[in-house]
């Protein structure tokens, strides 16, 4: 048994007790978090496991192999820093950082010790964007663009951004879903609350191929909506999360290129578009909860020592894009080279 500890019980905290507290291969060894409030609600759900408001404490607890951290974006390095140099693997919240140079450091300490740094992206885990990705890697052919819609009313971050907030989401769908990298990104945005950051903003990812990816965060929306259309040469996906069955849609549909001589027989080909339209059909999807799939697979790595699918790697490269897309923004969308962010990192 992998004994495991939380700290933060605040939003997505509660989530994470529940899964580890029924997970098969895990204990639900203590919480952590620095309000006594959400601890005692904790003990008089879960009255077995140990509360308290000192992190030092989790850290020598010599029954937690290791820390799960669900706290905000600015205390993630630090924590998970001080976890691994414990010895602690570490399960942290998206996006793993609040820059490229932490990111990088927790990518270089978790290897330096061996332990296993998997970053909570979840839709990663979710049967529709697994099926993505096997349809992507099997049948959509060459790929033409990624269109995303996530908006709606709140809630507003004081700490971040929409982008770090909501975009981070569609980033490591198309981190996993994809078989290029972005090589570029473009970003604007508008905050329309004084002092606090962007609630609404429009990234572009630019790859080597064709490839175009653009997404839309919003959090002045009168309506949710968690929309994706993506577009391959043979079919097209749309997938909606907010669908209770059906969230993933799959057309037959698209154009067909064909050269035709010119009326005066001349070697010249003229590109005609053909428009194809055929079946749509629903693909039947795994539909257990995408966290306790993904906090299994953590447990999993653990034992067998192997890499978690939304390793340091993946987080390190969502993060590298988010904070350009924030240099883009404050520059008004002006093209940010992701090699360069690199070098700059």
């Amino acid at each position: 048994m992998i004994g495991i500890a939380v700290v933060g019980y605040g939003y997505w905290g509660p989530n994470l007790v529940r899964n580890i507290s029924e997970a098969g291969g895990a204990q639900l060894i203590s919480v952590c978090d620095l309000n006594v409030e959400r601890l005692a609600a904790v003990k008089g759900r879960y009255p077995a496991v140990t509360i308290t408001d000192n992190f030092e404490e989790v850290l020598r607890d010599p029954r937690v192999d290791a820390i799960a951290i669900a706290t905000p974006v600015s205390t993630h390095y630090k924590l998970a820093m001080q976890a691994m140099m414990a010895g602690k693997h570490v399960f942290v919240e998206k996006p793993m950082a609040s820059t490229t140079e932490e990111a990088s450091r927790m990518v270089e300490e978790a290897a330096r010790r061996r332990l296993v740094l998997a970053v909570d992206h979840t839709f990663v885990h979710t049967g529709a964007v697994r099926k993505m990705r096997e349809l992507v890697e099997s049948g959509l052919g060459d790929m033409y663009y990624y269109d995303s819609v996530r908006v709606n009313l709140g809630l507003f971050q004081h700490d971040v951004s929409v982008i770090w907030d909501l975009a981070v989401h569609d980033l490591s769908i198309l981190d996993h879903v994809l078989q290029e990298r972005p090589v570029a990104v473009s970003a604007t945005g508008m905050s329309h609350v004084l002092g606090e950051p962007e609630n609404i903003a429009y990234l572009t990812l630019f790859f080597e191929s064709k490839l175009i990816a653009h997404i839309h965060v919003n959090w002045l929306a009168p309506v949710k909506v968690r929309r994706t259309l993506i577009g391959g040469s043979n079919k097209m996906i749309v997938y909606d999360d907010l669908e209770p069955s059906e969230k993933i849609k799959v057309y037959d549909k698209g154009i067909t290129m064909c050269p035709n001589s010119d009326a005066y027989g001349e070697k010249v080909h003229q590109m005609l578009v053909g428009y194809r339209s055929g079946d749509m059909w629903a693909p039947k999807l795994d539909m257990t909860e995408a966290l306790k799939r993904e906090l299994d697979h953590f447990v999993d790595c653990i034992e067998q020592n192997t890499r978690p699918i939304t390793d340091g790697q993946a987080g390190l490269r969502v993060v590298r894009i988010l904070e350009a897309a924030s240099r883009s923004l404050a520059q008004r969308g002006r093209i940010i080279e992701l090699e360069e962010a690199r070098r700059i990192a």
